[in-house]
């Protein structure tokens, strides 16, 4: 299984919105076989990590995601509420409850 970790820079007074927000795109992640595996939010640095996977080819599913109406649709009227992001893919060393 494959899996990403992405941290964001939040717009500052846009977490709450974006918190909200999130099962949308989560929603529409999980069509295209994802899951959100974690998330964690560090409101002091105005920061939300998270760690989605998938258990087939991570790419192909990501750019039939990425290109796909249903993930425009989640986006449109959307304001901007993250300043950056870092996206890695990542592998487990330990595992949740070890």
């Amino acid at each position: 299984m494959a899996m990403q970790l992405r941290r964001y820079e939040v717009v500052e007074g846009q977490m709450d919105d974006l918190l909200a927000w999130f099962p949308t795109i989560s929603a529409v992640r999980a069509e295209f076989g994802f899951k959100v595996e974690f998330m964690l939010v560090d409101r002091e640095k105005n920061e939300l990590t998270w760690a989605v996977s998938h258990p087939g080819d991570f790419d192909e599913a990501f750019a039939r995601f990425a290109d796909s109406p249903e993930r425009a649709a989640a986006f449109a009227d959307q304001p901007k509420r993250v300043e950056n992001m870092h996206v890695a893919m990542v592998e487990t060393v330990i595992a949740p409850g070890s």
